[in-house]
């Protein structure tokens, strides 16, 4: 995080449009900053264009006109091998789903995270341990997945994507797959990470867990309709849902629209 008075942006959309065959306009000139430290929402129902305005966020797809730069690189100079080693440096992924190797343990899960960094296997190990200690999970190291509820599962695919030290973590829909009580816990979390100086968007339907971030960018038909800084409504009791919260340390050193 930027110790600056004026953080610098992680993310610039500058007029971004995206368009695809048969006449499917998914984002209308959308202009967007995400300034380093922040946790926002993009939050819109089925359909919005916010799925999409996350692949172009995370490199994943490029727009059709307008300026996509993250972290200061501007995507439409880079080739794609520079865009993907781009993705892997400065954006971190955590989905729905979780997308966890199912016969391999929580620590080679998020070591494989750090395939294409160029460290050292001893420095992946490490740093995945350290990782996983982070968000609360350092007694489930070597349990494979099927041996962990939803919850943690999902702090695993957090650990991950936060190892390397992303920029940006994008969490698409963070607790769809959850119960009530492991998504407070997966959602307490991402606020301590934020604490500690991530920056984090998360992307959700969710009105509830857009009220409860400080900033919610609210998408309907491609564009961006509102988008407010404020307290949060309904803010995550601090470390309640996650006791080990203050036991974490910090790691020394990722279609169609809907």
């Amino acid at each position: 995080m930027s110790t600056s008075a004026h953080p610098r942006p992680v993310v610039e959309l500058t007029g971004v449009t995206k368009e695809y065959p048969g006449g499917v306009t998914a984002l209308r000139g959308v202009d967007l900053t995400v300034l380093d430290g922040e946790l926002l929402a993009l939050v819109g129902p089925s359909g919005s264009g916010k799925s999409t305005l996350l692949h172009i966020v995370g490199t994943l797809d490029r727009p059709t006109a307008g300026r996509v730069a993250i972290a200061g690189h501007d995507v439409a100079a880079l080739s794609d091998r520079a865009l993907s080693a781009l993705r892997s440096r400065h954006v971190g992924f955590v989905f729905q789903s979780f997308h966890l190797v199912p016969g391999i343990s929580a620590r080679a899960n998020v070591a494989e995270g750090l395939l294409y960094s160029g460290l050292s296997r001893a420095e992946r190990a490490r740093r995945a341990a350290t990782a996983l200690e982070r968000v609360g999970l350092g007694d489930r190291m070597e349990h494979r997945p099927h041996e962990l509820s939803g919850g943690q599962k999902q702090r695993v695919a957090i650990a991950r994507a936060v190892a390397g030290e992303p920029d940006l973590l994008l969490a698409d829909e963070p607790t769809g797959a959850l119960d009530t009580a492991s998504g407070r816990s997966v959602m307490e979390l991402l606020h301590e990470l934020n604490r500690d100086g991530a920056t984090i968007a998360v992307i959700t339907h969710d009105q509830e867990i857009a009220a409860s971030l400080p900033r919610s960018v609210r998408i309907r038909d491609g564009e961006i309709v509102s988008d407010d800084r404020h307290p949060p409504e309904h803010p995550v009791p601090h470390a309640a849902a996650h006791p080990a919260a203050h036991r974490r340390v910090r790691p020394e050193s990722p279609g169609e629209p809907s």
